[in-house]
């Protein structure tokens, strides 16, 4: 029996809270990605999951993107990567991308 989780509002809330992180944490957007496919019915094992996630960015507070000056400050170069309905799981689709200025990861 699958057990609903009580507040599905305050999970979209942690959950939104997290995709805007993962701006400068690319390191949880896959974790984030996963428990974002589950915001209209969340439950209690998705809502410890976000705990997971939260109590991880708590311990790794020093981690994120560094930027420094680079010798090709203009190249832009991005890498993408799609698996089309392959996690194990849910068979949701998963996807993931990074885009570097020069030397720089930015997104």
């Amino acid at each position: 029996m699958v057990l609903l989780f009580s507040d599905p509002t305050l999970y979209r809330t942690l959950v939104g809270a997290l995709q805007s992180l993962t701006i400068l944490r690319p390191d949880i957007a896959h974790a984030v990605n996963s428990i974002s496919q589950f915001l209209y019915d969340p439950t209690a094992d998705h809502f410890l999951a976000v705990k997971h996630i939260l109590c991880y960015v708590k311990g790794t507070l020093h981690f994120g993107l560094t930027f420094r000056l680079s010798n090709v400050p203009r190249t832009l170069i991005a890498y993408s990567n799609a698996n089309w309905a392959r996690c194990p799981y849910t068979h949701r689709s998963t996807s993931g991308y990074s885009i570097y200025l020069g030397d720089n990861l930015v997104s």
